[in-house]
Order: C-alpha cells, then sequence, then structure tokens
C-alpha cells in the first residue's frame, strides 16, 4: 500500500511539473511555415471580359417596301458578292414602270409635234420675209401704196413671234421627255432593288424576314439579312477597367477562353485602344480591340471571352512567393522564437524596416521603373552618417555626387523613408552636367560594376545636332495608338525572411514583375531552393513577452487575440493594440 502511494506521489509531481512547464512556456512550440525558392516563367497579366464577333459585319436591308417573294440565303449559308439572296414581288413596280414609260412615249410624241410646228413657223417667216422684200422694192418706185408695206412688215413680225413661241414650246417638250425619261429610270431602279444581292463574300449569320412577310421601308431601310465576312478571322470587344487600361498597348499578346471551349486556350494581339469612355454604373471602361485568329472556326460571334492581357513576361527567372514578401513578423513572433528584436522591425529601424511599410512586397503599385534604377547605385559612396560598410550596389542609396545625404531608412525603390533614391532626380542630375562631367560620371559607374546603358543613350540624345528633328513618328502617325509611349521597366523593393539557426533573418531584394502568386527575384541574395518565410502558426495566447505583463484579454492594450498565427499569408496578427 505505501509503495502505491509512493509511485501515485511520484506521478503527480511529474505532472504538476510538466503542467508548470508547458503554462510557464505559454502553449506547443511555435511552427515557422516556410515556401522555396523557385525557377519558372512569371507573367504580369490583366484579366479582362469581352464579346467575340465578326471583323466585318453588313446588315443587308430593302430600299423598297413589298412583301417577300423568294429567299436565297438562310442562316449559317455561304453566300458570295453579287449572289441573289432575296426577291420581293415585282407586281407594283412594273405596273409603274409602265405607265411611266407610257407617259415617256407620250412626251415624246408632243416633243416631235413641236418641233414639226417649229419648222412650219420657220416657212411662214421665210415666206413672210420675202414679201417684204419685194414690197419695200415696188414702193421705192412708187409702184405701191404704203399701207400695202406696212402689211408686209407686220406679217414679218408676227412671223418671229410665233417662231420664238414655237421654240419655247419645242423645249417645253424635251424637258418633258427628260423627265419623263428620268422616272423611268427611277422605277426601274426601284424594280430592280426588289432583286437583294449579298454585298459581300461571307456567312449569314441572322436572317430576320420569311416569304409572304411584308417589310416598310418608309422611313429607314429594314434588316433582312446580317452577313459576317470570312469568320477565320475574328476580334474580340474587352472592356478594360480604367485603373488597367495604362498598361495596355497595341501589339501585347493576350490569351483567352470561352465557356464553350473550357479546356482550350486561345491567343490573339491588341490591335487598338478605343479612347471612347463605357461608363456603366459609376464603373469607367475602355473598349480593347484584340484581333484573334480562327482557322477551326471554333470561336463564334457573340461568345463571351475570358481576357488576360501579357503586359510583362519574364522567362527562366528566380521567383519569390508573394506570401513570404507579406510576412512581417511582430514582437510577439521573435518572443515566441527566444529571438531578440531585429532594428529592422523596430520603431525607426534601418531601411525598409517598419517605417517604411509600403516598401516591402508593393507589388501592387508597380510604380518604381526606370532603367537607370539599376545604375544608380555605387558600391564605394558612403552612407549618410559617413560610417559603416558603404552600400552595395543593390542598396538603394544614390552616389554621393548627386547629394542624396541624410537618412537613408525607408529607402529605395517605392519605399517611404526620407533621402530614398530617387532615379527620376539622378538622371536631371545627369541631364544638368556638361559632356565631360557626364563622361567622367559613366566611367565611375562602370568601375563600380553598375549598369549605365540609360544613362549613355541619354548622352547620345543629347549630343545630336540641334537642325536634326526629333523625331517623325507624330507625322507619320496614322492613330493615336502608335504614339502611346512604352511601359517602364517595374522594379520594386522587399524584404524576405529566413528560418536559420531556430533564428528569423531579414533579406532585402530587389523585384521585378509579378503574377499575384510569385514575385520575380533581380538581386542574389536568394538562391533556388532556399526556404523562405510564409507565416509563424502555434502561437499560444497566454504567451507574453519577456519583461511585459499579459493580461489575457484581447480587448486591453498590449494583450492578443486569440487564433492563428503572425504575418501569413492572406492574414494579419491577431493582437490589439
Amino acid at each position: 500500500m505505501k509503495r502505491l502511494i509512493t509511485i501515485l506521489l511520484i506521478i503527480t509531481a511529474i505532472g504538476a511539473g510538466a503542467g508548470a512547464i508547458y503554462v510557464r512556456r505559454g502553449g506547443p512550440e511555435p511552427q515557422v511555415n516556410t515556401a522555396p525558392i523557385t525557377r519558372g516563367d512569371i507573367i504580369d497579366t490583366v484579366g479582362a471580359t469581352g464579346t467575340l464577333q465578326a471583323v466585318t459585319t453588313v446588315q443587308v436591308g430593302s430600299q423598297v417596301s413589298g412583301n417577300i417573294q423568294w429567299l436565297g440565303a438562310d442562316f449559317n449559308s455561304i453566300v458570295k458578292k453579287g449572289q441573289v439572296i432575296a426577291r420581293l414581288d415585282p407586281s407594283l413596280f412594273d405596273a409603274q414602270l409602265q405607265q411611266i414609260r407610257a407617259n415617256l412615249t407620250q412626251a415624246r410624241a408632243n416633243l416631235t409635234k413641236a418641233q414639226s410646228d417649229l419648222e412650219r413657223t420657220k416657212v411662214q417667216l421665210l415666206d413672210a420675209q420675202q414679201k417684204y422684200a419685194r414690197a419695200k422694192e415696188l414702193a421705192a418706185r412708187s409702184l405701191l401704196p404704203q399701207s400695202d408695206l406696212d402689211a408686209a412688215k407686220t406679217a414679218v413680225d408676227s412671223a418671229q413671234a410665233s417662231l420664238a413661241s414655237q421654240q419655247a414650246t419645242v423645249q417645253q417638250a424635251q424637258a418633258a421627255v427628260t423627265q419623263s425619261q428620268a422616272s423611268v429610270n427611277q422605277s426601274q431602279v426601284n424594280l430592280d432593288h426588289t432583286i437583294i444581292a449579298a454585298p459581300i463574300d461571307g456567312i449569314v449569320t441572322q436572317r430576320n424576314v420569311d416569304v409572304g412577310q411584308t417589310v416598310a421601308a418608309s422611313m429607314q431601310a429594314p434588316t433582312l439579312f446580317i452577313i459576317a465576312a470570312d469568320l477565320t478571322k475574328m476580334q474580340v470587344n474587352a472592356n478594360i477597367d480604367e485603373s488597367d487600361v495604362g498598361r495596355i498597348r497595341p501589339g501585347q499578346h493576350v490569351t483567352f477562353r470561352v465557356d464553350a471551349y473550357p479546356t482550350d486556350t486561345f491567343e490573339g494581339i491588341v490591335a487598338q485602344i478605343r479612347l471612347q469612355p463605357v461608363v456603366v454604373q459609376n464603373v469607367t471602361t475602355y473598349g480593347t480591340v484584340i484581333d484573334v485568329p480562327n482557322p477551326q472556326l471554333k470561336l463564334k460571334p457573340g461568345m463571351t471571352a475570358n481576357v488576360k492581357v501579357e503586359i510583362a513576361k519574364r522567362t527562366d527567372v528566380l521567383r519569390v512567393p508573394t506570401a513570404a514578401l507579406r510576412f512581417r513578423p511582430t514582437p510577439e513572433v521573435f518572443a515566441a522564437l527566444n529571438q531578440e528584436v531585429p532594428p529592422e522591425v523596430q520603431p525607426g529601424g534601418g531601411r525598409g524596416g517598419r517605417g517604411s511599410r509600403g516598401s516591402p512586397g508593393a507589388q501592387g503599385s508597380q510604380g518604381a521603373s526606370a532603367p537607370s534604377a539599376t545604375a544608380a547605385p555605387s558600391p564605394s559612396a558612403p552612407s549618410a552618417s559617413n560610417s559603416g560598410p558603404a552600400p552595395s550596389p543593390d542598396s538603394g542609396q544614390a552616389p554621393r555626387e548627386f547629394g542624396q545625404g541624410g537618412d537613408h531608412r525607408g529607402g529605395g525603390f517605392g519605399g517611404g523613408g526620407r533621402g530614398g533614391f530617387d532615379p527620376a532626380r539622378m538622371m536631371e542630375r545627369f541631364k544638368s552636367m556638361s559632356p565631360d562631367e557626364q563622361q567622367q560620371f559613366i566611367a565611375r559607374m562602370k568601375d563600380r560594376g553598375a549598369d549605365t546603358s540609360a544613362f549613355e543613350q541619354e548622352m547620345k540624345a543629347s549630343a545630336a545636332p540641334a537642325h536634326k528633328p526629333k523625331s517623325s513618328a507624330p507625322q507619320a502617325a496614322q492613330t493615336i495608338d502608335a504614339l502611346f509611349a512604352p511601359l517602364p521597366v517595374v522594379e520594386t523593393r522587399g524584404r524576405a525572411w529566413l528560418f536559420m539557426d531556430h533564428q528569423l533573418k531579414p533579406v532585402n531584394l530587389r523585384l521585378g514583375i509579378s503574377d499575384g502568386t510569385n514575385s520575380e527575384v533581380l538581386s542574389t541574395e536568394l538562391q533556388q531552393a532556399m526556404e523562405v518565410v510564409t507565416g509563424v502558426t502555434g502561437i499560444g495566447t497566454t504567451r507574453t513577452l519577456p519583461g511585459q505583463g499579459g493580461t489575457g484579454n484581447p480587448l486591453m492594450p498590449g494583450g492578443r487575440g486569440p487564433g492563428g498565427g503572425f504575418g501569413g499569408p492572406g492574414g494579419g496578427p491577431g493582437r490589439g493594440r
């Protein structure tokens, strides 16, 4: 009995000790989640939706009213230019044409009669003139009374007036003939319009009438057919959001899918960015025309396309998970790992720390650009405090000759700190230099191993002759699409964390494009297959910082709310402040 009691006491003591240790440690050991650095392709895309349609679509209508007598085409019929595809009842137009032709015949007869009367009037005038001449000769010899001479003169004047009147009658008859001829031509055109032919080669995509149906063309031409030309070439009219339209350029590669073929991916090329905005429920979009080949005729007009416009693509590059760039360890995480808080994450810490929260992983901005970004840093330039190691070419600090002194905390691309590296300011200072100073600067940058291509191009452009025209593109451009500036090179700053020797270690990175899942790594601090931290889980709710008294109440200052880890992807630290 005593032995059993002794065993129970020992077991109780061991359990109490283990429980005390567990409570003192605040829960299980934290678990650090990591993801590997991989190598592969990264494609930065812009998503949109659009509608497929034929490149050329013609609406075939009728210019005259009548009943449909015959149809020569139906849905999906392949037609050729000039092929008869419909006929209207020509009875009324034929009768009207016969009546107007009779009027034309009558007008021509009237013209013939008028011309005959004109000839008779001319003969009468000639006879009167001859009699008047003989009368004047006889009157000169006093052989004819004066009254007969006056009568002969009056007969000549009357014949001349009759001739003028008959000439006007002939002109009137000629005008009537011309008018009747025009009416005949108009009636013939209307009769010809009862035969409707295809204006282009194509496929009938829509038929709106049937035999016996009456069409009225009094106000506007009714549409009988819709013909699409050459469905082997189609286009997608995509609606690009105004926040993304600034990154769209003609010639960009496009991939899209349609619901009819969910496993197939179709390709196209951006042909046009239309400047006409479309506002629907306070959302502004711009129409973008995408040329799409359709050799197999799989795509049909009206299909909805889920479009991805390829903005930038990098092949076989180092990729860091975006979740690792979003991970920001808190002091509680360091306390759980029994690690001191590094200066980078302390308030007012080093470059790219918490003072520049906008810098790490700021892929959404895509703002840092310019080719000169890679040429800016100076490996031998001193720091702002003139102490410590010289900044590396990737440090984001400007050379001393540009006067970028001061505190460099939060510097670099996308950083919010003071004295950060500004490629635009560096280029402006470079432009203000003399040619000799520019050459010396480029030589120094080459010695430091930096890229100087942007500065060399600027130097060549400034050295061009003054009389040489800057560019002939505006004069040669036919549309505004040719005048769009090329997209800038994307380069941002970020920070990843490595878990080495049971401690978190920061690594500052230069980043390129991102596809939302991975980001391109431009710097060489990370290598393939290295593991970066994406989150820390398993931190208990009762753990307190060293030297701090935790209340255990998530609503009190200094306490933490219950739940998960810190800095994991898609979630923030569950602590109150």
